[in-house]
This record gives structure tokens, C-alpha cells and sequence, in this order.
């Protein structure tokens, strides 16, 4: 049966969403943490190097995923086929809450928090800002901004994906623009020290090195995560079979080299020392290397390169639940698609509300270790599915991925476990809270939505 999406998404469009969904609120926020974490500028060069490569070897297998199942909806696919409808419902469950509405939530809620650096009333650190409905208190503006942008996009998205794309393309193009003259402008006029990368920050982890650099690289992680993106949207992909691999690989390959060239200005800028427990590392650093002035304006330009990446997120997650509702496993509702735009309008409405529920509930840093937690289960399970699906027959395999096969899936599945074991052991709130949104999908899986046999 033909899809009712358009195939309308093209390599440009899909390399854009991939970069979008990937460069934002954690490149943007995450240094600032790994900085008291780690203590040593070699160590945070180091992880954001090893989180690269983790995520390349990640994209490599589920562009192999993806050749072989071109249907939205991602991980839901690739876990239901490999594991069984279980897992897959479980899978479209946790991109859900994890993957999309809480990265949706930390973005917007990101955006604010770099605005207040110009309008301080809206950054998450003024007072009574961290305490939402649950506490009985107003939202404070920087909640209310975050809703308003939440919601904006989520109209975009409703008239169609075509504006969709148009819009996401713009935002990457602005972005990458607004990266490519803070990068240039750093190195040329920047006031910046290269004997900071000799000075160490005192280390605020109690943990020894080893351990911690498996749980920093889950920050690292969540600044990655997006790489995946494009397997979302395989379903409205002109030749999906030659764009989504071709975009993967694009899209992640630019914003692992564009990672690392960006932290090598936050150190160029500031020593660690400096940079320990700052959100908005961008606008701190773009402070230290242009004055006042500069640092004012990199900051409203990284706000609006962080809108990119909230955009893409509001694209991708929808297909999800589209393709979960389509096998009956999700609300009915969100397989309806719009006859006129042709979206699936109420998966959208779906997760503006749970974005909405945690901006208001919600604090950062623990939004971002349950996000890392959770993704990294599931696409690590989606990922050793390869290993049992490569022996199915007409089984299309990727040359990358066949080269020292098993290599790839081995080192995405083998660093995915390392940060979880350790993650459970040094986070457990956050770690714990992932492990419960599992087990209450896997009860409505089995009360309301798994198949009468």
C-alpha cells in the first residue's frame, strides 16, 4: 500500500535535520559540566573524540537499518523487526518521553536560558524559575518563552512537511553560518590563550577518571544524539535507499569535526577553571574572546542556532508514533494524517504536550541524564539487532559496516554498555527513572495495545 506522506524530503533537507538534531542545547551547555568532571582540557578534548566516533559507528549501523526497513519511524522499526513488537513499542515509548519530548523540553528550555544572558528575567537560573505547577508556583518567563517556541513549531509543522523542511533548512544554514564566523572570528581577532589547554581545573567528581569518563560521555552522548535522525523521516525521503545512508554519515561526519573545533575555542577562550558548571558555555566564551558587545551578540545568534535543533526534534518525533499507531501500538489518533497537509496532526499535538508538561516540571541537568540514559538502551538494542538480522536472506549490507565486520556494532553496542553500567551505578535517580518509563510502557503495552492472538 502506498504511504499517505510525501516523499518530498531530499540528501539536503535530510542531511539538514540530521545536523540540527544533533548541534544544539549540548554543544551549547554540556563543556561547562565535563570541565569540573574531567579537570584536564586533553580528557574533554578526549571525550568529545571518543563520543564522535561512538556516534559514527552508531549511524553506520542504522544506515544499514535503514536501507533495508525505508519506513518512518526509526528505532520502533528496527527494534520490532530484530527483537519483536515488545521491544519496538517500548522503543517508540521511551522516543517518546526521551527521545523527543524531553530533548524538545531542554532545547526550548536552552534557548530561554541563552536570551537571559540579554533579558536576565529569562534565564533558568532567576529566581523561582526552577520550580514549576508542581510546587504551585507560576511558570516564570524563561518556562513561558520555551512554550511559546514549542508551539510555533509545532504549527509549522502542522501545515506541512514541506514548510517544514524549508524552515529547518533555513535554521541549519543560519546556524552553521553563526558557528562558522564564531569559529573563524575566535582563531583570527578572538582574545583568546592557548597556554589555557596547560592548566588544569580542580576536579569536582569524586569518582576516579575512568569512571567519570564514562558517565561525562553520556553529556557527550546527548550532544550527539540526533545522529539517528534521518531514519525517522525514511518514509518521505525521495530515494531513501541512496539519500538516508549518504545523510547519515554527512550529517554526523561535519558535526563530530565542528564538535571538536568548537571546544577547542571554549578553551581557547577561557581555562577550565573558568568554563566549571557554566550553561551557557557559548555565550561565556564569545564574552571572554569579543568583550560585552560580541558576547551579546553570539549569544542571541547560538539562541536562535539552538531553534534549529528544537525544529528538527518536533519534525522526527511524530513519525514515531505515526508508525507505532499504524501497527496499533500507540493512541489511534496519531495515525491520522491531515487530508489537506497531509501531517499526522494529533502525533504532533501529542508530544507538544509532554514537552510542555516537562518545561514546566523539568530541570536541565537531570533532563539530561535521563534522555542519555534511555537513548542509549534502546539504540544500543536496535544496533545488535544487526547481529541476528544479517542472516536473513536479500539482506542488503552496507560496505562500511561489512568491512572488519563486527567491528562497527561492536564498539556502538560495547560503549553504550560501558556508560550505562556506570551511569546506573553513579546516577541512579535519573538512571532509575528511565528503567520505570520502561516498565509502565511495558504494562500498557500489555493492557492496552499488544495483539489479541
Amino acid at each position: 500500500m502506498e504511504s499517505p506522506l510525501r516523499r518530498e524530503i531530499t540528501f539536503i533537507s535530510a542531511a539538514a535535520i540530521v545536523i540540527s538534531n544533533m548541534i544544539g542545547t549540548g554543544i551549547f551547555t554540556t563543556t561547562g559540566f565535563l570541565a569540573g568532571d574531567l579537570g584536564s582540557p586533553s580528557l574533554v578534548l578526549a571525550v568529545w573524540l571518543a563520543g564522535g566516533i561512538v556516534a559514527m559507528a552508531g549511524c553506520l549501523a542504522y544506515a544499514e537499518l535503514g536501507i533495508n526497513f525505508p519506513r518512518s519511524g526509526g528505532e520502533y522499526v528496527f527494534l520490532s523487526e530484530a527483537w519483536g513488537p515488545t521491544w519496538g513499542f517500548l522503543s517508540g515509548w521511551i522516543s517518546f518521553f526521551a527521545g523527543f519530548a524531553a530533548p524538545v523540553a531542554a532545547g526550548a528550555l536552552a534557548v530561554s536560558e541563552y536570551l537571559g544572558h540579554l533579558v536576565p528575567s529569562l534565564s533558568m537560573h532567576h529566581a523561582g524559575q526552577h520550580i514549576g505547577w508542581v510546587a504551585g508556583l507560576r511558570p516564570g518567563n524563561g518556562q513561558l518563552l520555551a512554550l511559546a517556541i514549542v508551539a510555533v513549531f509545532a504549527a509549522v509543522n502542522i501545515l506541512g512537511i514541506r514548510l517544514a523542511a524549508r524552515v529547518q533548512t533555513v535554521l541549519t544554514a543560519t546556524k552553521l553560518a553563526v558557528l562558522g564566523a564564531f569559529l573563524l572570528l575566535a582563531f583570527t581577532i578572538g582574545r583568546g590563550d592557548w597556554h589555557n589547554f596547560t592548566l588544569a581545573a580542580t576536579r569536582t567528581s569524586p569518582h576516579g577518571v575512568g569512571t567519570q569518563f564514562a558517565v561525562s560521555l553520556i553529556f557527550v552522548m546527548f550532544a550527539y544524539s540526533g545522529w539517528n535522525a534521518a531514519t525517522y523521516v525514511a518514509e518521505e525521503m525521495k530515494n531513501p535507499e541512496r539519500t538516508l545512508p549518504l545523510a547519515l554519515v554527512a550529517g554526523t561526519g561535519a558535526v563530530a569535526l565542528i564538535y571538536l573545533a568548537l571546544n577547542v575555542a571554549f578553551i581557547y577562550a577561557l581555562p577550565l577553571e573558568s568554563l566549571k558548571g557554566v550553561v551557557r558555555v557559548g555565550a561565556q566564551t564569545a564574552s571572554a574572546l569579543f568583550g560585552p558587545r560580541g558576547g551579546d551578540i553570539f549569544s542571541g545568534m547560538m539562541a536562535a542556532g539552538i531553534l534549529s535543533c528544537v525544529s528538527a526534534m518536533v519534525i522526527v518525533g511524530p513519525r514515531v508514533y505515526y508508525a507505532m499507531a499504524l501497527d496499533g501500538c500507540f493512541f489511534r489518533g496519531a495515525a491520522r494524517v491531515h487530508e489537506r497537509w497531509r501531517t499526522p496532526v494529533q502525533a504532533i499535538l501529542y508530544q507538544t504536550a509532554a514537552s510542555a508538561a516537562m518545561i514546566l516540571t523539568g530541570t536541565f541537568e537531570r533532563l539530561i541524564y535521563y534522555i542519555g540514559f534511555a537513548l542509549i538502551l534502546f539504540a544500543a538494542l536496535a544496533t545488535a539487532g544487526i547481529f541476528r538480522m544479517r542472516r536473513r536472506t536479500g539482506w542488503k549490507r552496507l560496505a562500511a559496516v561489512s568491512w572488519a565486520y563486527p567491528l562497527v556494532p561492536v564498539v556502538f553496542v560495547g560503549a553504550s554498555l560501558w556508560m550505562l553500567v556506570y551511569t546506573l551505578f553513579l546516577r541512579p535517580t535519573e538512571s532509575l527513572l528511565g528503567l520505570l518509563t520502561m516498565a509502565t510502557g511495558a504494562l500498557l503495552y500489555r493492557w492496552k495495545f499488544r495483539p489479541i492472538s
